[in-house]
């Protein structure tokens, strides 16, 4: 299924999301707070498309745009090593040229991560998958070029796991992958060649929940 839409580049609402509709998600009355503070994690809230109606897919904006592309999945796993379905899954990151790009009309948290974002719900198998561009990293810096994460899991509150980052990446060095802390598991992609119409790159990451994440219920 994956390989007719990279082919076609058309699919259902989990291939682009517009970011200039609205939605009803918001959080519920009695979650489970865990992961500690979170600076922008609301802004999964924020999804134009009802957490009930997200597909386990997405395209972000970007997809046909001039660059690398890049194709990601993965399984969500609940703490006893079981698929975890449902599990909204938001990301966001920099343009080609290590910006957050806008148009000029954003609102709410789109102003500060720009328009290059997405949101996921894992199917009943714990599955998701994103398509992009790859990301640079911020201009004039050695910071390693990476994708913001954040989850929201049934019940518990919205938090940030490790960014996805490349393992490819010059930037990132020694020091760079000790200041990890594997929240939800290793963020680092390892990446491979891939053709499907056009050359691309894929990768993998699975995400454990609750791993070393703060107040996470036993």
């Amino acid at each position: 299924m994956i390989i007719i839409c990279f082919l076609i580049n058309t699919c259902s609402t989990g291939c682009s999301q517009n970011n200039n509709h609205s939605s009803n998600n918001k959080p519920g009355k009695k979650e489970i707070q865990v992961g500690g503070s979170c600076e922008g994690c609301e802004a999964i809230y924020e999804s134009p498309i009802p957490f009930e109606k997200l597909s386990n897919m997405v395209w972000l904006n970007d997809w046909n745009e001039k660059g690398t592309r890049l194709a990601v999945n993965g399984t969500v796993y609940n703490k006893d090593s079981t698929p975890a379905a449902d599990v909204i899954i938001y990301i966001y990151h920099t343009d080609q040229t290590g910006v957050y790009p806008k148009k000029g009309n954003e609102k709410g948290w789109e102003r500060r991560h720009g328009f290059l974002r997405g949101w996921m719900k894992t199917n009943e198998k714990g599955e998701y998958k994103f398509s992009t561009l790859r990301p640079a990293s911020y201009p004039g810096s050695k910071i390693p070029a990476h994708i913001h994460v954040i989850i929201k899991e049934p019940g518990k509150s919205e938090y940030w796991i490790d960014e996805y980052v490349f393992d490819d990446d010059p930037f990132l060095s020694a020091s760079e992958r000790n200041k990890m802390e594997n929240r939800g598991g290793n963020g680092i992609l390892k990446i491979l060649p891939y053709y499907v119409g056009k050359p691309m790159l894929k990768s993998e990451r699975n995400i454990y929940l609750g791993k070393n994440i703060p107040d996470y219920p036993n």
